[in-house]
This record gives structure tokens, C-alpha cells and sequence, in this order.
């Protein structure tokens, strides 16, 4: 885990100097871009995504680190935008806290008023780890947002399988354990929270698509460099849709921040995923 003194010397580096528009870096990146919401929207083909699931639409968010630096009134903002997507499935794919656990009995009663058509699944991530895992999983429980460590679900008529692995890197993840109910044939989006973990099975072939986050994709960014800093097990797969072995990974930027309030040249993410048949 990196030190949050060597974050802050990186965010100086990155935003110290930088201005925009006549706007100072830092107040653009700790008051403007901090909340500004970006809707990636992409279409991904599905291999064995049966006709009848063509458009399929499934919204991705994680990352939300509600306190210190994020505030309900932001989540809110986020359930809004969402709501007006009209999505068939919401996937949160982790860190749902930062510092405090019971953080999640705030977060969590706000984003169980989100309501799609075949509903809304969760998995942990790491930070989610090292507050209280147990006290998370409690507010997300008493909110009725269904967890899967390990497990999955059908959507629709045997039209997609959601898989989701405990957390990579403070959990105890198990794929097999996560497919052991997927039936035949049904094409498998997975959901686990550090997207290098692709890497750790390409080639299974039962999993079409990896939804990710921990990285934020760098949150801060440098013009012309890029990342100034990458999470352990979100180095390779920063950002963005990726092919990994058999499979596709997607990076969500994801929504909070950690160790600095700081976002520069990579906007907070809300992502809409159209499937389609491959």
C-alpha cells in the first residue's frame, strides 16, 4: 500500500504547477474535476449472448471511498445520473469505504434506491478489507444489495451469469467456486475488484468479460505521461477495456478518491455497458 506522504508528493509534482484556463491545477483538480462525472458509454460483443439479450445494458460503478473526502450529496448526484441511464443491471465492483466501515450505512441505503430491471450486485474490494469487511458486508446486507464472494447469479432467462470473487488482495478469491453454479453455455461477466487479476485466469474460457476498478485510473494523470502512481494489482490494466488471454477486461476510473481529495485529467466514472452478440 503506497504511503500517503509519497501520494502527496506526486500530486504536488503533477497538479502543483499545471493551470487551465487561468484556473489554478490544484483548484481545478481538488474542486471542479473532483466531482465531475463522466458517463463512459461502451458496446462490448459477448460471445454465446443469446439473441434475446441483444442490448442488454448493465452499469458498472465502483470505488465510491465515501468519508472524508466524499460526501453523500456526491453519491446522490451519482444514483441520479444513474437513475436516469435506466439500466437493466447495476454491478459495484468495491471499495465502498475509505477509512471508516460503518461509513457503509450511509453509502449503502442511498444506492439501494437505484432499481433495475433485473437487479443490483456487489463485490468487496481491498480498502472495504482493511476497515471491517464484516461491518460492510452488514450495510450492504441490510440495504438488500446482494454480495456474491464466490458466487453468482442467472440474469434474465439463462441470458447472462454474474460472477463475483472476493476481494484479490486482502480476501481469499476463488473462481471455481464463483462458476461452480453457472449453467452451460451461459456466457459469465465477472466481478472482481483489481483488474490485473485477469492475468490470474485468461484462459478458462467460461468468462467473457472482467469488470474492474482499484486503480482509479491514476487519478491523477500528467499531460503527456500519463499515471503518476498505480495501485499494487492495477499496474497493467489502468484504465479501460482490455484483451486478456480469452477475455476482456474493463478499468473503471471509478468514483472517489483515496489519499488526496485530487482528481487530475481522469474525471470520476459512471460506465454503461451495451452488450451485443460477438
Amino acid at each position: 500500500m503506497f504511503s500517503r506522504r509519497q501520494f502527496l508528493k506526486w500530486a504536488a509534482t503533477a497538479v502543483g504547477g499545471a493551470t487551465l484556463t487561468g484556473v489554478g491545477g490544484y483548484t481545478y483538480a481538488s474542486q471542479i474535476e473532483l466531482e465531475w462525472l463522466a458517463i463512459e458509454e461502451l458496446v462490448i460483443p459477448i460471445k454465446g449472448l443469446p439473441s434475446s439479450a441483444e442490448g442488454l445494458r448493465l452499469v458498472q460503478l465502483s470505488d465510491f471511498h465515501l468519508y472524508p473526502f466524499i460526501q453523500l450529496p456526491f453519491i446522490q448526484k451519482i444514483v441520479a445520473a444513474v437513475t436516469d441511464l435506466n439500466p437493466d443491471v447495476v454491478l459495484l465492483t468495491g471499495d465502498y469505504v475509505a477509512e471508516r466501515a460503518d461509513a457503509i450505512f450511509d453509502l449503502a441505503p442511498v444506492l439501494a434506491q437505484l432499481n433495475p430491471t433485473w437487479g443490483m450486485f456487489a463485490t468487496l474490494g481491498n480498502h472495504d478489507y482493511w476497515t471491517d469487511s464484516a461491518v460492510v458486508r452488514q450495510g450492504l446486507r441490510e440495504a438488500g444489495i446482494p454480495l456474491l464472494l464466490n458466487e453468482g447469479a442467472v440474469i434474465g432467462r439463462d441470458w447472462l451469469y454474474i460472477a463475483g470473487v472476493d476481494d484479490c488482495w486482502a480476501g481469499q478469491p476463488d473462481l471455481e467456486q464463483a462458476l461452480a453454479h453457472c449453467p452451460a453455455h451461459v456466457p459469465t461477466v465477472l466481478l472482481a475488484h483489481e483488474p490485473d487479476t485477469a492475468e490470474w485466469w485468461p484462459d478458462d474460457g467460461r468468462v467473457a468479460l472482467q469488470l474492474s476498478g482499484h486503480s482509479h485510473g491514476g487519478q491523477i494523470r500528467a499531460p503527456g505521461y500519463g499515471a503518476i502512481f498505480l495501485p499494487y494489482l492495477g499496474q497493467k490494466y489502468g484504465q479501460g477495456l482490455a484483451q486478456v488471454g480469452q477475455m476482456q477486461v474493463y478499468t473503471t476510473r471509478g468514483l472517489g478518491v483515496v489519499g488526496v481529495p485530487l482528481r487530475f485529467h481522469c474525471r470520476p466514472e459512471i460506465t454503461l455497458i451495451t452488450l451485443t452478440g460477438a
